[in-house]
C-alpha cells in the first residue's frame, strides 16, 4: 500500500458539490474514500470544493469545467438543492463522470426527470410536498402517523446487481451489502417513464421493488447509489465505486490530451 501512495505519477481533480464545503470534516469519509480510489489509480486526488448555493446555469461552467469528476455526497433540506441539480446536469450534458451518493442520487434522477424525461417541475417530496412530479417520495408503508426514527432505512441491506452495467463491472458480483442511511426513496410510480426515457436501474433490493442504483448507459460514467460506499472504503481496499469513478476521471478527454502533452 505504502509503495502504491509512493509511486502515484498522476493527479485527478474531484468536485465535491455540497452545501457544507466550508467545512470540509462534513464530507471526511468522501475525502478519504477518494484518497483510497487515487491509491489504486496511482492518482493524487486534487479535490475541488463547490458551494451548492453558488451554483447557477450561468456559472457551472466556471467552477466545474476544469473537474475530471464530479461527486454530489449525501445531506438533507432544501438548502442549495437547485444547485447540485445543475451540477448533475453539467455531468450529464458534458459527459463528465458523475458519482452520486444518497441524495446525490435522488438529485440525479431529478435532474433527468426534468429535463429528459419531460417532467417539468420534478422534485422530492422532501423538498416540495405539493409537487406535481414526486420522483423521489416516502414509500407507501412509511405514510402516515410514524415516528421518524422509524421511518428512516439504517443499517446494511442487500442490493442485487443487474448485469453489463457500472455496478456489476465494479463489484464483479451480482449480490452485495451496502450501509444505508435515509428516508426517501426512488417513487417507482415513475419508474416506467424514467426507463423509457432511458435511465438505467443498475440496482434493486432483491425482490426488485426498492430501486438502489441508477445509471446513464449514454454517458461513459454516470452513477448514483442510494446507499453510502464511502463508509466501508480502506487505505488498502478502495471501494469499487469510488476505484471505477476516479479511473473514469482519468479517462476524461482533458485529462488524456494533458498526460499525453506530459510524456
Amino acid at each position: 500500500m505504502l509503495d502504491r501512495i509512493r509511486r502515484r505519477n498522476k493527479e485527478v481533480t474531484i468536485a465535491i458539490v455540497g452545501k457544507y464545503v466550508k467545512l470540509h470534516d462534513a464530507y471526511l469519509s468522501i475525502m478519504e474514500a477518494l484518497h483510497h480510489a487515487g491509491y489504486e489509480n496511482s492518482a493524487k486526488i486534487r479535490l475541488c470544493w463547490v458551494d451548492a448555493e453558488e451554483l447557477t446555469d450561468d456559472n457551472a461552467a466556471e467552477f466545474l469545467s476544469d473537474c475530471d469528476g464530479i461527486l454530489v455526497p449525501g445531506g438533507f433540506g432544501d438548502r442549495g438543492i437547485e444547485g447540485k441539480i445543475k451540477a448533475a446536469r453539467y455531468a450529464r450534458e458534458n459527459n463528465i463522470p458523475y458519482f452520486g451518493i444518497c441524495l446525490g442520487m435522488q438529485i440525479a434522477v431529478i435532474e433527468f426527470a426534468r429535463h429528459v424525461a419531460g417532467l417539468d417541475g420534478a422534485n422530492s417530496s422532501e423538498f416540495d410536498p405539493e409537487g406535481r412530479y414526486s420522483v423521489i417520495d416516502l414509500m407507501p408503508d412509511q405514510q402516515g402517523n410514524i415516528p421518524k426514527g422509524g421511518t428512516m432505512r439504517l443499517g446494511s441491506y442487500p442490493c442485487k446487481i443487474k448485469p453489463g452495467t457500472i455496478m456489476a463491472r465494479a463489484y464483479q458480483s451480482g449480490m452485495i451489502s451496502e450501509r444505508h442511511r435515509h428516508r426517501y426513496e426512488f417513487n417507482n410510480r415513475y419508474r416506467e417513464i424514467l426507463q423509457q426515457a432511458g435511465l438505467l436501474i443498475s440496482g434493486t433490493s432483491p425482490d426488485g421493488y426498492i430501486v438502489e442504483t441508477i445509471e446513464i448507459p449514454q454517458n461513459d460514467f454516470f452513477i448514483g447509489v442510494q446507499f453510502h460506499p464511502e463508509f466501508k472504503s480502506r487505505p488498502n481496499r478502495a471501494h469499487p465505486l469510488f476505484r471505477e469513478f476516479v479511473a473514469a476521471a482519468l479517462k476524461s478527454p482533458d485529462k488524456m490530451r494533458c498526460l499525453e502533452a506530459n510524456r
